[in-house]
């Protein structure tokens, strides 16, 4: 299925056809289904938006009835009611609808809370187990531990610590700098206050314990190049060999030789290298202590001195310096970007729900599922207890509009069902639960349709445009394509409109890797079938392969090249320039003068017995749907 009709954002803003006519007033039924004036001047006026010359009131009137008749005839032909329409649609009414059905203050919060990380750089410690089912509750005790004064954190870092770098020096980690770890990690540093030790968290990836070391204002971000010489792995001679080279570098430097220059002929780093020693931007933390202390002191443009680090020694150029962005719409989106990546994605969805949790008064039913877990004590948490209450239409649940049934819940139950009664019960809370949210959204979703006009007005538009789409394809499009009797027929119609001016070269046209290919594919051709011409063209490709190439032309003189030469003896020089392939000829090639069937003007043919499809139909739908048009509310749209 397409969606093709959604093709502009909202149009709330064109002026409405006539505002002495309520937009509910009912213009038209068609087929006994009404449709409002609302609806006509909403898609009156973004087809008008999207014409080159706006058409009059009166052409679009009837546009726009053919639209509805076509509309009504995927109705009548159960579209609406396939798998397919309904798995497209839900798909698109529910992205339509999140918008509506997030919370805005919980959305500003999270980005609120977010760029004020921004403000600060945090220094931090921390103690990480694995992600696994008992490391929590480890780390729990370790955290009662540390507190009690019976180890200290940087102890039970170097001893418990599966971050084996940052266990070395007693769980120090660095700077956190904001989207650069998981968000639950981030948070958890930046809601801990300075020398203390965060709960237990759950970053997604492992579990941890965060002591903040310290806080100081954050100082944006720095774009700087270096020069680099490795020392890894050397000895203190080779290591004071490579810092007398570096000093000489730097010397030089001093002298005025050219640091882009020198970075690319010298520098050990080959990624920066090839770009003049140039780094990029970063943020405060993203380089070793030593590297990132030195590219923040040494002053922009300016040098700093060799120093080393665990790579070897460097020389740092700060190229620029980036103060923290103000939280504008950029700012803002890059925020969201990054929200829709981890857990705070479906906060703000999850607070409006609660919302209309209490504003639709939706609560679960205790006591109905204290007689279910009654029942189940009395007469066994067993398969056939679970088999009897499946089809249970009483409700566990209700809200302001509906109601979540027993057979309702038992779609939210886990896969695993216990024998229980008390686990039963547990577990059905929980479904009926989660079954009264989901039916909570779902109503508030169909109640969008009734409350605003935009979301209404596009969601009926989509629906539309599916059904019109699917109806069009088999009644005129697919048809018309397929069809071939149809087509042969309205083809000897209409032979007239089609006749050439001129004759054309017909014919397969063989092209082949060899000589002796060429041949036996020339000679194997005559037996076979030409009546499905891409049939005959997949038995040739299942003999020979890509060994053989065979194209179907039809073209007067003077369009191609090859037929040029194949049908009206022209250069074979010419000819074979454009050919790919170094042998071809003709398979039963011959002029004509004129088409001497569809296939020979096929495009032209297809698109003229699409027009016909649709002009014949639409004379069968004008006879079999009843339109009955309001004049009066028409006239006064006019106005």
């Amino acid at each position: 299925m397409k969606k093709h009709l959604i093709a502009m954002a909202l149009v709330a803003s064109v002026l409405p056809l006539s505002a002495a006519v309520k937009p509910d007033a009912v213009l038209m039924t068609v087929d006994g289904r009404p449709v409002t004036v609302g609806e006509f001047e909403y898609l009156y006026n973004k087809n008008k938006t999207q014409q080159a010359t706006p058409q009059s009131l009166e052409d679009y009137l009837v546009m726009f009835e053919n639209y509805k008749l076509k509309v009504a005839d995927a109705e009548h032909a159960g579209i609406d009611k396939t798998p397919a329409f309904e798995n497209e649609y839900i798909k698109f009414r529910d992205d339509l609808a999140a918008p509506y059905l997030r919370d805005q203050a919980t959305e500003d919060a999270l980005v609120e809370e977010a760029y004020n990380h921004r403000k600060n750089d945090y220094h931090v410690s921390h103690i990480m187990l694995p992600n696994t089912p008992d490391s929590e509750a480890r780390l729990d005790s370790i955290r009662n531990e540390i507190v009690k004064g019976n180890i200290t954190f940087e102890d039970a870092a170097r001893q418990f610590s599966v971050d084996r770098p940052s266990a070395e020096r007693g769980g120090r980690m660095g700077y956190v700098t904001p989207d650069r770890y998981p968000w639950a990690f981030e948070k958890a540093s930046y809601d801990t206050k300075l020398g203390e030790i965060s709960p237990v968290t759950d970053s997604g990836v492992a579990f941890h314990l965060i002591r903040v070391e310290s806080i100081t204002p954050a100082k944006g971000d720095v774009e700087a190049s270096h020069i680099l010489l490795l020392t890894q792995g050397m000895d203190d001679k080779g290591k004071a060999a490579v810092k007398e080279r570096i000093d000489s570098i730097y010397n030089a430097l001093v002298a005025g030789a050219d640091f882009a220059e020198l970075a690319t002929r010298l520098s050990q780093d080959p990624g920066s290298a090839r770009r003049g020693g140039s780094l990029g931007r970063f943020s405060h933390g993203m380089m070793v202590a030593e590297f990132d202390s030195m590219s923040y002191a040494t002053p922009v443009g300016q040098i700093s001195k060799p120093f080393a680090t665990s790579y070897g020694y460097h020389i740092v150029k700060p190229t620029e310096r980036f103060d923290i962005a103000p939280l504008d719409d950029e700012m803002r989106q890059n925020i969201i970007a990054r929200m829709q990546r981890d857990n705070r994605a479906n906060m703000p969805a999850e607070a409006k729900l609660d919302q209309l949790m209490s504003e639709y008064h939706a609560k679960v039913d205790e006591g109905e599922i204290k007689r279910l877990k009654d029942m189940a004590a009395a007469n066994g948490c067993d398969s056939t207890f679970y088999a009897n209450i499946m089809g249970m239409s009483t409700a566990v649940a209700t809200f302001d509009g509906g109601k979540v049934s027993v057979h309702d819940a038992m779609a939210y139950l886990p896969m695993t069902l216990g024998t229980d009664a008390d686990a039963f019960a547990s577990n059905f809370t929980e479904a009926a639960r989660n079954a009264l949210r989901n039916a909570v959204r779902e109503h508030a979703i169909e109640r969008l349709a009734e409350t605003n006009t935009d979301y209404r007005n596009l969601i009926n538009e989509y629906r539309d445009g599916i059904l019109l789409y699917e109806i069009s394809n088999q009644k005129v499009w697919d048809k018309a394509a397929k069809d071939q009797q149809g087509l042969k027929e309205f083809f000897e119609a209409n032979r007239s409109k089609y006749n050439w001016e001129s004759p054309k070269f017909k014919s397969y046209v063989f092209f082949a890797k060899s000589d002796s290919v060429l041949q036996k594919a020339l000679v194997y051709a005559d037996s076979l079938d030409t009546t499905d011409p891409a049939q005959f063209a997949k038995d040739l490709r299942k003999r020979y392969g890509r060994d053989l190439k065979v194209e179907r032309v039809i073209a007067a003189k003077g369009e191609n090249a090859i037929t040029d030469y194949l049908g009206f003896n022209g250069d074979k020089e010419a000819a074979d320039k454009q050919s790919k392939w170094p042998f071809y000829a003709a398979w039963h090639g011959r002029l004509v003068a004129q088409p001497e069937d569809a296939s020979d003007v096929r495009g032209a043919a297809v698109t003229d017995y699409q027009a016909y499809l649709e002009e014949q139909w639409l004379k069968d739908l004008r006879k079999k749907y009843k339109i009955k048009l309001n004049k009066k509310v028409f006239k006064q749209i006019e106005e």
